[in-house]
């Protein structure tokens, strides 16, 4: 059985860290259920065990936290919805790159209940989506922007950490960094698309989808 929470308002991220590493590690000692939480934080910065100091372009911006979870730079912040998985790897097949593979898979899974077809690109981390709205690159290909990002930590095969999808935050505030390290390709959110979702929407499709994509258990 997994745990479905869902936090309205603002959650300080130094209390999310906490509770994460407390139920992972219930979860490992056998005494706590998996969980899904569902969150939005104030404006920060996060930085992954692979940030470069050079891609904190404005340090002075947000809060900038240092997280053990793999990745670079990330922005969270109103608009945006977090999944954090606290989830047994271990029951899951000790497949840590399926495992990713499937987080991946259930975030497209949650933006096609919206016709919106996202994308894994070799190289980049993150889901993209193909921006028929904008002009051609100079290589005659359809511009790419991100809408999602996942970046986790296991600690005793339990995962924690996980997702975040762009609902409708404002755009602006990813300019303080270079997302995931990568400069040629921009960010988008669901609104930013034309479309008229709403958070409570969101949850909805991640929900409905998780149950299709990750009880499926394809690392096992």
């Amino acid at each position: 059985m997994v745990e479905w929470i869902t936090t309205t308002g603002l959650t300080d991220y130094a209390t999310a860290v906490d509770f994460m590493e407390t139920r992972a590690a219930a979860i490992a000692a056998g005494e706590a259920e998996e969980c899904i939480w569902l969150v939005e934080h104030p404006p920060l910065y996060t930085a992954g065990t692979s940030a470069k100091p050079a891609d904190l372009t404005d340090p002075d911006r947000f809060p900038v936290y240092d997280s053990k979870r793999g990745g670079q730079y990330t922005y969270h912040g109103p608009g945006q919805r977090v999944a954090y998985t606290m989830l047994n790897v271990a029951e899951r097949g000790r497949d840590v790159r399926c495992f990713v593979r499937d987080l991946e898979a259930w975030i497209i899974a949650a933006l096609a209940e919206f016709n919106v077809q996202g994308e894994i690109r070799q190289g980049r981390v993150g889901v993209w989506v193909q921006r028929h709205d904008k002009p051609l690159t100079a290589l005659g290909q359809p511009q790419e922007d991100k809408i999602a990002a996942l970046g986790i930590r296991l600690r005793k095969w339990v995962s924690f950490h996980g997702l975040s999808i762009n609902v409708e935050p404002d755009l602006d505030h990813f300019s303080g960094i270079v997302p995931c390290g990568i400069t040629e390709h921009g960010v988008t959110s669901l609104v930013d698309l034309g479309l008229p979702v709403t958070m409570d929407d969101v949850d909805v499709a991640l929900r409905k989808t998780f149950d299709r994509v990750m009880t499926a258990r394809s690392c096992t």
